[in-house]
């Protein structure tokens, strides 16, 4: 949490008064669901109109205040630097100082939430059902507030369709639902509709960032100050500070920027509240410093592939050192790898020194251009992951994982790696996840972790199992256990004596039962770049993005065509937010697109030719896996390189893209204001 967020949490329902459409009210509950329609809407309640604040930079001034006991509206503000970021603007032979702004958007998966919670008067036990990528978290927070023992909460995570990070905080109806289910004694269920989803779940990106860039004549990077002005909606939510506190953190990204600084201010407005979605804070700020980058090469007469390669972080410089840029987290560093390798491979795949000779040019009635965005991304988040195997007999083995799949591939990869671990066949293997008593302890799925953390919890379990074994052929060999060795799962002697193993799991008949845990500080950082070309017409807007490259460097991928799946699906994810999405609000308050016909989604006839690249050219040395997360390099800056490709297109045109979307009405706006300016 960000200094000052305390004063601004939710109540699971309304008190004293509403502060944004769609904020619980009242909780009906019925036999079924057409008489829980209709009972709700017997419910007659007494509003007195407030002002809306919709503006973040209106909330600011405090006229009319969201929460009138603080006297504020500014929910947290801070400073982090490094470096001496005053000296280096001072001696900068050029600077440019430019305001960005990232519209609101979601997750928006097709499955809305839903729950269904029943409670055990006998047994004083109670059972919630319901998508959540954080289950023990859950039940930590669910049992404080039930007043209840953790062990008499079981909370189960299903199959669903899509998470993407705001599915699964805790949110009013994670406590109102089970609340519900032991007030009655009987089981409760609780599905959100499609537009009380879009008014009710996170929304998340909204911040508008001042950022100035310090260079020397040639292009090389000196400092970067910026400021972030994050609209937080009405409330503060679970996670709600990860988005502009990994914003401020990575608007140097992957470049040489000794010196550097941000102010963070994040503001209250009578909107639904802010939450994590894939990449949070992350394609904000790539979006920010990629953007200032290209109108400084432009500036500078500079190709804008030469300035990044000039001030990526080399691979002699790493790790390299980042400073404490989040007030809630120890100071940092990236880890190894090739940053310039990887922005070389995506520019040789994307015949980007072809193309952009073309950059401006008008061919089939639309003006052409390709664009750059490079990045560098945290994944693989501790403390800490749970495993567990169980071997019941020959060719019977069950794993158990505190980490949840929401559709990422779970259950493939870690079988893999325990397959791996103990050369065993896969088949053999059945996956477990989803509730909170599988495994003692865990912490879930978030910050790209499940195989960096979890897998490496698997790789634990698995050698607390070989560990056994060798106990257990001690035991019926009379040998002394340093006089053996496991191989896979197989036991033989150190010294070679003796034929074959002298105990082997294939043929074991007695149950075994390890558990491992997998202890992290260390973050893992992924990097790569992304590369779009795009055409644009001149006349209405409308763009089409004719290809889209990217690459990450993912340490190794345990399963390359899941990678693959995640690399193409966040991918996309990043065109919409690029292109389509945005929920957008009145000045009464009212979000005017809150339906599937008023927000725009990528569809299939949408994706473009989408070539995803995945390097494993730098192994993690923080797992015994080498793995990175995979799961958000596809969406981080795709905002970035598709908003250079279309700025590219019309910068003879007098249009500089400051903001996103790149709609085709807002690109016909700024179209007609360039040439009203001329």
């Amino acid at each position: 949490p960000l200094p000052g967020f305390d004063r601004y949490l939710q109540w699971p329902l309304a008190h004293d008064r509403v502060r944004y459409v769609g904020e619980p009210l009242a909780l009906v509950v019925a036999e079924a669901r057409d008489a829980a329609e209709e009972a709700a809407e017997r419910v007659v309640v007494d509003y007195e109109p407030l002002e809306a604040v919709v503006d973040p930079r209106a909330a600011l001034a405090d006229r009319v205040l969201i929460h009138e006991a603080t006297g504020t509206n500014l929910a947290s503000s801070y400073r982090v630097s490094r470096g001496d970021p005053e000296g280096a603007f001072a001696s900068a032979a050029y600077t440019r100082r430019e305001t960005f702004r990232c519209q609101r958007h979601s997750g928006v998966p097709l499955e809305t939430r839903g729950l269904v919670a029943t409670w055990d008067a006998t047994s004083g036990t109670l059972s919630v059902l319901g998508a959540t990528k954080v289950t023990f978290f859950n039940r930590r927070a669910l049992a404080r507030m039930l007043r209840l023992d953790e062990a008499r909460i079981e909370l189960i995570e299903v199959d669903v369709g899509g998470s993407f990070g705001v599915r699964g905080e805790f949110y009013p109806e994670d406590l109102l639902i089970p609340l519900a289910a032991m007030k009655l004694g009987r089981p409760v269920k609780w599905i959100e509709g499609r537009r009380e989803s879009f008014i009710a779940t996170n929304h998340s990106r909204q911040i508008e960032c001042e950022l100035e860039i310090a260079a020397s004549a040639d292009g090389t990077i000196l400092g970067l100050r910026g400021r972030l002005l994050a609209d937080m909606g009405a409330y503060v939510r679970t996670n709600g500070g990860v988005v502009p506190a990994k914003a401020a953190q990575f608007l140097p990204g992957p470049y040489r920027i000794p010196h550097f600084a941000c102010e963070v201010q994040a503001v209250l407005t009578n909107k639904t509240p802010t939450g994590t979605y894939r990449g949070p804070g992350r394609f904000e700020a790539n979006f920010f410093r990629e953007r200032l980058l290209d109108l400084m090469a432009s500036d500078l007469g500079l190709d804008p592939a030469e300035v990044r390669l000039k001030n990526l972080i080399t691979p002699a410089e790493l790790p390299w050192p980042i400073g404490t840029l989040v007030p809630y987290e120890a100071s940092g560093e990236y880890d190894g790898g090739d940053y310039g390798a990887a922005l070389r491979r995506a520019l040789e795949a994307s015949d980007y020194a072809r193309l952009a000779k073309d950059n401006g040019r008008l061919m089939d009635g639309r003006l052409h251009g390709i664009g750059i965005g490079c990045f560098v991304e945290s994944s693989g988040a501790g403390p800490a992951e749970t495993a567990r195997i169980v071997v019941r007999g020959p060719g019977r083995v069950e794993l158990y994982t505190g980490c949840a799949s929401s559709g990422q591939g779970h259950e493939t990869v870690m079988a893999q790696i325990l397959a791996d671990a103990l050369a065993i066949p896969f088949e053999w293997i059945r996956v477990f996840h989803g509730s909170t008593n599988l495994v003692a302890e865990g912490w879930g799925t978030y910050h790209s972790r499940a195989v960096v953390v979890g897998g490496s919890a698997v790789v634990a379990a698995a050698t607390a199992l070989q560990a056994q074994l060798v106990a257990l052929a001690a035991t019926r060999t009379g040998l002394d256990a340093s006089a053996l060795e496991c191989r896979g799962c197989d036991v033989y002697r150190s010294d070679g004596r003796g034929e074959g193993a002298v105990l082997t799991l294939a043929k074991l008949a007695a149950p075994l039962d390890a558990v491992g845990k997998f202890t992290t500080t260390a973050l893992t950082y992924t990097y790569g770049a992304h590369v779009a070309h795009v055409a644009v017409d001149p006349e209405t807007g409308a763009t089409e993005v004719l290809r889209l490259v990217t690459v990450e460097d993912v340490g190794r991928a345990i399963n390359p065509a899941l990678v693959h799946g995640q690399a193409l699906g966040s991918a996309v994810q990043g065109l919409g937010g690029a292109f389509l999405e945005e929920l957008v609000y009145d000045e009464t308050g009212q979000l005017v697109s809150g339906t599937l016909a008023d927000y725009a989604l990528p569809t299939a006839a949408d994706f473009p030719s989408i070539e995803s690249i995945t390097l494993q050219d730098a192994p993690s040395t923080s797992n015994p896996l080498g793995a990175k997360g995979a799961g958000e390099g596809g969406i981080v800056a795709t905002g970035a390189a598709a908003a250079n490709a279309v700025a590219a297109a019309l910068a003879a045109s007098g249009v500089v893209v400051r903001e996103l979307p790149l709609s085709a009405k807002n690109l016909a706006r700024w179209l007609a204001d360039a040439r009203s300016a001329r």
